[in-house]
């Protein structure tokens, strides 16, 4: 299995499971050893007291992305640690792109960066997470059942 197909693979393994961002409507954009774009659209119910895109929101699609990224290697990995700094709002019918890139791995850690932009190019929101592998695999060993 090449590195690509190795993480199309665990992202296929993973949105099956994850409940909390399917119902958060996030679509899995693209993904690659290291990297992953996500997308959601902002829907009312996400409104916050303020009529605009409440930041959890804004994070999940987030680290959605984080996610995927970092699961790329066929190891379960989970967050560490994460800071947001949100620079726009972001409002209903808004199309958000979250694209995490990896930074660095070593040991059973990794950093990531992930961007959200809203689809016209504005910046929404910066995200660091801080990675950790859990000794796991995400994919069956090829033989098992």
């Amino acid at each position: 299995m090449t590195a690509d197909e190795l993480a199309r693979a665990c992202a296929d393994a993973m949105t099956a499971a994850d409940v909390a961002s399917r119902e958060a409507s996030i679509r899995l954009e693209a993904i690659g050893p290291g990297r992953a774009t996500t997308a959601m659209r902002v829907l009312p119910t996400m409104a916050n007291g303020h009529g605009i895109c409440h930041g959890a929101y804004v994070f999940l699609v987030a680290d959605t992305a984080f996610s995927y990224a970092c699961n790329t290697y066929g190891d379960v990995t989970v967050a560490g640690g994460c800071d947001i700094v949100f620079a726009a709002p972001a409002h209903e019918g808004d199309e958000l792109f979250a694209e995490a890139v990896e930074r660095s791995r070593f040991g059973r850690n990794g950093i990531y960066d992930v961007t959200v932009r809203r689809a016209d190019g504005e910046l929404i929101a910066e995200m660091r997470g801080r990675s950790r592998t859990t000794g796991e695999k995400i994919l069956a060993p090829e033989g098992s059942t």
